[in-house]
């Protein structure tokens, strides 16, 4: 099974190198933002694919509640993390997966991922097959019929604001109304990454990356197309390519801590 990716916001630095430390004692979890405010998350959440979100309630700003509103349809499965048990009940309501009470406890927080692993699972069902499996090809409804593409034959995706469109090694690019984050879930990861809100690439098909003034990169694909990455994105490719860490004190944080 691919690796859970979490996502965290918890506006108080001991609680959040404590969750960081739990979490990432867990098999099969990556910790991909640590964020010391909802907005801060929401950023990171335009631009990758997470699975799951661990809220502190009470933030300045926007609150925990408020963050789960605003949230991309298709986004995480959320987990709030309370100083005060009667939020629980409105936790459930907004259709959050669990809560767990500070100061929190790992075996509390592992029974709260373990069951919202089990709705990841569901959905990643759902969606359809992934690598390995027999039928790992992804679908494509058009005009003409529906088009089977070989993961292998996808370079990348673009959202253009209305369609994303699928470029793919010797075909013409596929126009689909499925999202990013739809395919950010069907694909395999970690080949395939959500590098900016509006694309997805291959990283099998990038023959360069040109750095940008921004902190992020324009990656060339073998195809000759250009995608943008955006920063935090290259932040993660930097440490897959062991070009240097992004922080010191705590794992990958988020642009709010950076």
């Amino acid at each position: 099974m691919n690796r859970l990716r979490v996502i965290l916001a918890d506006d108080e630095l001991l609680a959040r190198k404590r969750l960081v430390r739990l979490l990432e004692a867990m098999p099969e979890v990556e910790v991909v933002g640590v964020h010391a405010d909802a907005a801060g998350l929401l950023a990171q959440l335009a631009e990758d694919a997470v699975d799951i979100a661990v809220l502190d309630v009470q933030m300045p700003g926007l609150t925990g509640v408020e963050a789960h509103a605003r949230m991309p349809e298709g986004g995480p499965f959320v987990i709030f993390a309370t100083a005060h048990p009667e939020h629980a009940v409105a936790a459930f309501e907004l259709g959050a997966v669990d809560y767990v009470l500070k100061p929190i406890d790992a075996v509390r927080l592992a029974k709260a991922v373990d069951r919202a692993r089990g709705h990841v699972l569901r959905r990643r069902d759902e969606l359809g097959p992934r690598i390995g499996d027999p039928l790992a090809r992804l679908p494509i409804v058009t005009h003409a019929g529906v088009v089977l593409v070989d993961f292998d034959d996808i370079s990348h995706a673009e959202f253009d604001g209305v369609l994303v469109t699928i470029h793919r090694r010797g075909g013409e690019p596929l126009l689909t109304e499925l999202t990013l984050q739809d395919l950010a879930q069907r694909l395999p990861e970690p080949r395939f990454d959500r590098v900016h809100r509006r694309a997805l690439v291959n990283l099998g098909e990038v023959t360069m990356l040109l750095p940008q003034d921004t902190g992020g990169f324009v990656a060339v694909m073998r195809g000759g197309g250009q995608v943008v990455v955006s920063r935090q994105s290259a932040r993660r490719l930097r440490r897959w390519l062991g070009l240097g860490k992004s922080g010191e004190g705590e794992a990958k944080p988020g642009p709010s801590e950076s």
